[in-house]
């Protein structure tokens, strides 16, 4: 059938993913193909010294994208949607989003970017014996338990931003397994929660008598390929406020954007792996066993159908690279030139090639906010060099390169160095792979092993979870996820790989040497 068709006829599968700058919503077709879109641009804010957005802002964008994809449809075939083949809803992970009884939210949703929560993470790290990151709910939830705020008696809900859209829309309290294991650790024998931490927890908050145990606020956890509800008319009405989305649509289990990007770049089998590069950045490792030990640098997660994976997270990564091509354009438009902001990070990305491997001496922090991989709280973007390093623009866009992944390479040090982890593939997608070839040779330098760059590697995670949509419905044999991406996605698909160049690797890792003496003068810029 053509696109057309396929939307008229109800078969067009939806995926609508909550970015931490954009909400995307990708329609796709019966061969998984994209087909129409729409984007609402959206920035969280700073409030009370928590980063957040607000329930206002959440259902204004959410609505707002679909007005957009309605329009491209509408644009492009000249045909309404009034019904679906399958939706599912993917959002940032981690975070905190508790709510009352009556459905309201109790605090301002806390999102990942927050590090409010280091006692907590530390005081969890030690009686699970095993790494709880600040972000993680469990850690937020913990952490407002010991800071004593009222709001803990109420809590009738805790979930992740995907689950929260999800109980909107389904009425369903559910969980894909994936970003259940954001939520606090899953045990992927069960892919569920861990039966013995969730004792630990409940035990060690006994004293608080609180009229809640764990798992009566947690959302259900469960794996990819199962129904995790329907659209309500609610729902339907919440989504689409023109009115003619029908409800009665399935929907897949709410995934994290972690997920969304394995799944995405085919990186769910073992012994593959990705790299997320935007905002933040994260790689992840879907591992052949358990890591040795707990290590405070890597998060143990899931992919969404509960396999263990090793996730490194950076809270920070393009913001201050793009703050400085900002500072570029405006340049341009003081000269009175036209700026197409696609050539000029073009030029620039393509420009820090040409520069020395070591960036001639030049360091850079891209550090909006704290990073808990390189042991910050919080971050100001600094740019260091002294009076003889080579201060060219080449090298200077080559240093803002390489801090975008520097604290990444730290942590999958770990992984690759001391775990001795092995891996067959690793796949980039995300803002800094958009200049082809560039990002790509940047993180292989860093991290000394050949890239990967799909041409999907645009569509990003509303087209992943797009998929997993697909999974659940176009999934008649019964394959695992990986086999039926394989088989029925990325069968035959083109990729570009770029090797490391051992000169690049020396250099970055001279780089490194310079950006970790460094840290010192960022700690002492973010010193009360």
């Amino acid at each position: 059938m053509d696109a057309k068709e396929i939307i008229r006829s109800g078969r067009a599968v939806l995926g609508i993913e909550l970015g931490s700058t954009r909400i995307k919503a990708v329609l796709v077709d019966d061969s998984f193909r994209p087909i129409a879109q729409g984007v609402h641009e959206w920035e969280n804010q700073l409030v009370d010294g928590l980063w957040t957005y607000s329930t206002e802002a959440i259902w204004y964008g959410l609505q707002d994208c679909y007005v957009h994809l309605r329009e491209d449809v509408r644009s492009r075939y000249d045909v309404e949607i009034e019904s679906l083949a399958a939706i599912g809803v993917s959002a940032m992970m981690h975070g905190y989003m508790p709510f009352g009884k009556d459905g309201r939210i109790l605090v301002p949703f806390r999102t990942w970017r927050n590090t409010n929560t280091g006692e907590a993470a530390a005081r969890l790290s030690e009686l699970f014996d095993f790494n709880i990151p600040l972000r993680w709910s469990i850690a937020h939830l913990y952490q407002a338990i010991l800071d004593g705020e009222e709001h803990v008696a109420s809590i009738d809900y805790l979930t992740t931003l995907a689950g929260y859209i999800h109980w909107m829309l389904t009425g369903e309290r559910v969980i894909g397994v994936g970003d259940a294991s954001g939520i606090m650790p899953v045990d992927s024998a069960t892919c569920d929660y861990n039966e013995r931490m969730v004792g630990q927890f409940d035990a060690l908050i006994a004293d608080r008598d609180l009229p809640w145990h764990l798992r009566d606020i947690l959302p259900r956890s469960i794996v990819a390929g199962a129904e995790a509800g329907r659209l309500t008319e609610r729902g339907a009405s919440l989504l689409d406020v023109s009115g003619h989305l029908r409800p009665g649509v399935p929907m897949c289990p709410p995934e994290g954007d972690a997920g969304t990007g394995m799944v995405a770049t085919n990186a769910v089998l073992r012994r593959t792996g990705n790299v997320s590069a935007g905002t933040s950045s994260f790689s992840m490792i879907v591992l052949e066993h358990e890591l040795s030990r707990p290590y405070e640098v890597i998060d143990m997660v899931t992919t969404p159908d509960g396999a263990p994976v090793a996730m490194v997270h950076c809270n920070n990564c393009t913001s201050d690279l793009n703050a400085w091509v900002g500072i570029f354009r405006e340049y341009q438009q003081l000269l009175g030139l036209d700026v197409d902001t696609d050539e000029l990070y073009g030029r620039l990305y393509n420009a820090a090639l040409t520069g020395d491997a070591d960036c001639g001496g030049l360091v850079a922090y891209n550090f909006y906010s704290g990073e808990p991989v390189a042991g910050l709280t919080a971050g100001k973007p600094l740019f260091v060099r002294s009076a003889t390093d080579r201060f060219t623009l080449a090298n200077f866009m080559r240093a803002q390169l390489y801090a975008a992944v520097a604290v990444l390479k730290i942590g999958n040090d770990v992984l690759f160095d001391d775990e001795k982890v092995e891996v067959d593939r690793i796949t980039g997608h995300g803002g800094l792979f958009k200049t082809p070839g560039v990002g790509q040779r940047i993180l292989a330098a860093a991290l000394g092993t050949p890239i990967s760059v799909m041409e999907t590697a645009g569509e990003g995670g509303a087209w992943g979870i797009a998929l997993l949509a697909a999974f659940m419905v176009s999934n008649p044999t019964g394959k695992s996820l990986a086999g039926w991406l394989g088989d029925s996605v990325f069968a035959g698909a083109t990729a570009t790989e770029i090797a490391p160049e051992q000169a690049e690797v020396e250099g970055f890792e001279r780089y490194l040497d310079a950006y970790r003496r460094g840290l010192a003068i960022e700690r002492a810029a973010v010193a009360d």
